[in-house]
């Protein structure tokens, strides 16, 4: 078999393949059985017909499409193996000569993987956020813990800010009620906002029983931005009561003895958290970098099959929470056409990202193990909010197990480039990712030294126990 390739683009190439017709013998015999099974002809029995007369009965033809038809796949891939292709998605094939007992030559036009010059990645310098655990960072997380344990009573009074009350309300434009601005038996704490404008203010000093009208904007639907009156009704207020900050509270609401302690533990946790925010920023600003840094060709195949599917996702999501792409637009304040164009952009942010690491990844020679396989494999259940058992079966069925290994051979080839980047916060303070664990705790240098040894020990025992097996 003779092939050839011609460039179209960075990210497509013309095969053109011309087979010799004794390659294709196996698939004309295989060709003629499976038509003798499939024909009634008298004097012989079914599967025994000869394939003279089967050219006879349904023609050389008929055979000819089955023969070529069962071995163009195979075809395709030798080629593709032979000129070191890698295919992005279905090729067009066309049929472009056929010889009777001569030859078959035909042409594949396919998406291929983009040849991609890497920049220097080593040593990239970016800058990231402080990790700043303020005083005030804490009293909220204190407070929100307070009020997760405070109770409500109903009292026989007026309505005051931090009141929950139970409300009635209706919009109304030239007299006329606003489709989806009527709302009944709703909870709502006094002060809390992002409701409508003037709510808050006609609430506050209203008795249960008692009814106001004020004028405000609505925020959402058709009639988002236009001046409304808004009748909202009280039918009853009930009274926070937050538990005493205090000891006892510390020991209710948590595993230590003192609001000191408890106190130490909030601080702690959000440090760890602004941690991993800030090694997330890290590896966001690495990846622009480099991205800035190099001219990647995209298939525009590619980019709009991810494209729709990105859609789709919105859109499922959107149904599952029970809302409309034009409610979604307005709650982000966005038009259509920004929608798209910032859609756009990451999707081909993210391919692009695609090529780059998958290069990277060959340039380091970074393979995946069963184990981490399996953790991203859980953790990619956990996020989706699966069984492990049944996402990994899933994946397994549908053969995505190639995609999950190809997100973590890229995810250890981001990690690469991070951990040689010179990452200083805003304050001019270097930033050590390397020691960084997943839960925002810094591990101890020794440790990870030790660790790193205990790998590489076990690197080349495996190697020697392949080296004995070959």
């Amino acid at each position: 078999m003779k092939s050839a390739v011609e460039t179209l683009s960075p990210t497509r190439a013309k095969l053109t393949v011309e087979v010799p017709f004794e390659e294709l013998k196996p698939s004309l015999d295989a060709a003629y059985k499976k038509i003798a099974q499939q024909i009634n002809v008298p004097g012989f029995r079914r599967g025994k017909v000869p394939p003279m007369v089967i050219d006879r009965q349904v023609g050389r033809g008929a055979v000819l499409d089955e023969a070529i038809n069962s071995a163009l796949p195979k075809l395709y891939v030798d080629a593709l193996q032979a000129n070191e292709l890698e295919p992005l998605a279905q090729p067009e094939i066309d049929i472009t000569r056929l010889e009777d007992n001569d030859t078959l030559e035909f042409t594949a036009e396919v998406d291929v993987r983009p040849e991609v010059e890497l920049p220097d990645y080593q040593g990239l310098e970016v800058s990231v956020e402080d990790v700043a655990v303020t005083d005030e960072d804490v009293d909220a997380q204190v407070q929100n813990l307070r009020e997760r344990f405070a109770t409500l009573t109903e009292v026989e009074r007026a309505a005051a800010d931090g009141d929950f009350v139970t409300l009635d309300l209706v919009a109304r434009k030239d007299g006329e009620v606003v489709e989806g601005a009527e709302v009944s038996g709703m909870s709502y704490q006094v002060g809390k906002g992002g409701m409508l404008d003037g709510l808050d203010e006609a609430l506050t000093g209203l008795e249960p029983g008692a009814d106001t009208t004020f004028s405000s904007q609505l925020v959402g639907g058709d009639a988002k931005g236009e001046d409304v009156e808004v009748e909202v009704k009280v039918t009853s207020v009930k009274e926070q009561e937050l538990p005493e900050l205090d000891d006892d509270f510390a020991q209710t609401a948590s595993e230590f003895d003192t609001v000191d302690e408890l106190r130490d533990d909030v601080r702690t946790r959000l440090a760890n958290g602004k941690r991993l925010e800030q090694a997330a920023e890290a590896r966001d600003a690495v990846l622009e970098k480099i991205l800035d840094l190099v001219e990647v060709p995209l298939p525009e195949a590619v980019v709009d099959a991810e494209l729709q599917a990105r859609r789709d996702s919105v859109t499922q999501q959107l149904a599952f929470a029970g809302m409309t792409m034009e409610q979604y637009l307005d709650s982000e304040e966005q038009t259509v056409d920004e929608f798209e164009a910032d859609l756009e952009k990451r999707v081909r942010d993210a391919v692009a990202a695609q090529f780059v690491l998958d290069q990277v990844a060959k340039k380091e020679e970074i393979a995946v193990n069963e184990g981490e396989l399996q953790e991203h494999l859980m953790r990619r259940a956990q996020q989706s909010g699966q069984n492990p058992q049944e996402f990994i079966q899933h994946m397994l069925e549908h053969n995505h197990i190639p995609e999950m290994v190809a997100e973590v051979v890229r995810g250890k080839a981001l990690a690469l480039i991070v951990e040689s980047a010179t990452v200083t916060d805003a304050s001019g303070n270097h930033v050590e990712l390397k020691l960084l664990r997943p839960d925002g705790t810094i591990g101890d240098p020794a440790d990870e030294a030790a660790a790193d040894e205990a790998e590489q020990v076990d690197e080349a025992g495996e190697a020697t126990e392949e080296k004995a097996e070959a």
